[in-house]
């Protein structure tokens, strides 16, 4: 995840919708929800699955928390949206003659105070070793098992791959027509799935299947190759609402049936070759009819529900709150196994709820100060080094 642009500001009372507002606007109000929704989801998925030992739970808790897994797709999701906007942004200035100076001085505004924070943090707390340190500033985060460096602090990882792509794809799309960047994106979503099954079986030759290689950009761009060819089809084709709806439900028939149609070779665990090749390719898929559904949502007498005001506060601190989350999830597991914190005797299940009501408070508490005090300042600066 990273920090793609702001759709608009926290929780503004929406306006009526017009009939047929168009679909690409400006502010799109709803897409902040479905960043809200991905950090969320990112959010129950570090707190109640991912480190978690179930095998203390009673069974139905067990199956309760084990459905929490799906969660980490939050992060794809984030990588459908990032294509979306980021793509829609460049194609949208590629007249100008400021074209890369104001892309990249906007992003580094956007993303460098929150990022370098977090960095001087994982420093301050000795989370991560300097040879994990020096790669993350270098946003070579997902690559540092190249170098024989574990991932220290697996936030980074998704942090790197939206950064490889903020370095390539400004050029790809001012240099290629509408139609061959379109090819170029269909390209990205057919060979990222070969690529991962070229990776599973050379991890499978050393022994033991690891997932670390699904994190290294080349494996993770058909999320962001998603996204992009949604926005370069409502750009170009300008479809209409009937159309939209239209992909929508192809789209996500087609994912449902991808994903039934796998459960008999394990597309469900990335232990076996289709999962770890396919098992995210038709949440992609979703994702981008979930983006559409918002899109025609949000300029539908409808456009309340896309526009709720919670999840829209959650899109709104969702940068911040995606790097510090798991520092406060660790870091009360840390003082829990010292006696450190006035925790109950109470059940297993109690206790993983408090710890995520606790840390999950303390994060968000964290990333609105973080995001009011700190990252505003240095958006606001937006304006001043960069025209239009």
């Amino acid at each position: 995840m990273t920090a793609i642009p702001s759709t608009g500001h926290i929780c503004p009372t929406p306006a009526e919708s017009k009939p047929n507002e168009p679909l690409l606007r400006p502010v799109m109000p709803e897409l902040d929800s479905i960043r809200g929704i991905a950090i969320l989801a990112v959010l129950f998925y570090h707190g109640f699955y991912w480190n978690v030992d179930l095998a203390q739970f009673s069974k139905p808790v067990r199956l309760v928390l084990m459905g929490m897994w799906v969660g980490r797709l939050g992060v794809n999701l984030f990588f459908v949206l990032s294509g979306f906007l980021i793509t829609g942004l460049l194609i949208d200035s590629k007249g100008r003659t400021d074209y890369y100076s104001r892309f990249y001085k906007r992003r580094a505004f956007r993303i460098l105070p929150a990022y370098l924070l977090t960095i001087l943090a994982l420093v301050v707390v000795k989370h991560a070793p300097w040879n994990f340190i020096g790669l993350s500033l270098l946003y070579l985060s997902n690559l540092t098992p190249l170098f024989g460096i574990a991932i220290a602090y697996p936030i980074l990882w998704s942090l790197a791959v939206e950064e490889h792509f903020y370095f390539v794809w400004p050029a790809v799309v001012r240099k290629l027509p509408i139609r061959q960047l379109t090819f170029c994106c269909v390209a990205i979503i057919l060979l990222s799935p070969l690529l991962r099954l070229v990776t599973f079986y050379w991890s499978r030759q050393n022994g033991s299947v690891s997932f670390v290689g699904n994190d290294y950009t080349w494996n993770s761009a058909d999320g962001l190759a998603c996204g992009a060819l949604l926005s370069l089809w409502l750009r170009t084709f300008q479809p209409s609402r009937r159309q939209v709806q239209w992909v929508i439900y192809v789209l996500a028939t087609v994912a449902i049936g991808i994903y039934l149609a796998g459960l008999r070779w394990g597309i469900w665990t990335r232990q076996r070759p289709l999962g770890a090749a396919m098992q995210v390719v038709p949440w992609h898929l979703f994702f981008v009819a979930l983006l559409g559904a918002f899109l025609m949502l949000g300029t539908s007498p409808w456009k309340r529900i896309p526009h709720a005001k919670t999840f829209r506060f959650f899109g709104e601190i969702s940068y911040g709150l995606y790097l510090y989350h798991l520092l406060l999830f660790e870091g009360f597991d840390y003082l829990a196994a010292r006696n450190a914190l006035p925790l109950p005797k109470t059940d297993p299940g109690r206790l993983l709820l408090i710890r995520f009501l606790v840390a999950s408070s303390v994060a968000v508490a964290i990333a609105y100060v973080s995001r009011r005090l700190f990252e505003d300042r240095f958006l606001r600066l937006k304006g001043r080094f960069t025209s239009g």
